[in-house]
């Protein structure tokens, strides 16, 4: 079951800080495809930066780890005033476990937020995250994606998500 996400919600919006509270979850590595913007996009989700306060308020650490390079994810962290990691290669755990190090939190009280199951849930129970997965905010065109996809909403199934 090293895809299965341990939470599932649609928009990360949806997530409170009551609920990270109840589920001993202190630090959040959080991925920005299809997670905090679209795939490739710049526009921040709907009430994003007032989420990003209200967890930073509430003592809720956050990093970005992202697959995609360097140029890409640097300019929309420094948008968001946070510490990210490029090139992350997930699902390998070793970039997740830098994460966890920049938090400076143990890995029980750590989640990865993501929208995939083969790269931010898998690579999040390999390293011994807390999985959270979100419903991507717009489905992507590239083949690979759409194999991936079909393949998600089958576990999806079986998982009862």
């Amino acid at each position: 079951m090293l895809l299965k996400p341990a939470f599932k919600f649609n928009r990360i919006t949806d997530i409170t800080y009551d609920f990270l509270a109840k589920n001993n979850i202190m630090g959040i590595i959080l991925d920005v495809d299809n997670t905090l913007s679209t795939h490739h996009g710049d526009i921040l989700v709907d009430g994003l930066p007032e989420w990003l306060i209200s967890m930073q308020d509430n003592g809720i650490k956050l990093i970005i780890l992202s697959n995609s390079r360097n140029k890409r994810v640097a300019p929309f962290a420094d948008k968001l005033a946070l510490d990210y990691i490029s090139l992350g290669l997930k699902p390998l755990p070793f970039k997740f476990f830098s994460a966890v190090r920049r938090l400076d939190l143990s890995r029980k009280n750590v989640a990865i937020i993501g929208d995939q199951l083969f790269t931010d849930s898998l690579g999040g129970n390999i390293s011994g995250v807390k999985t959270i997965i979100l419903n991507p905010i717009k489905l992507e065109d590239g083949f690979s994606f759409k194999v991936r996809r079909y393949l998600e909403k089958m576990l999806y199934s079986i998982y009862k998500f």
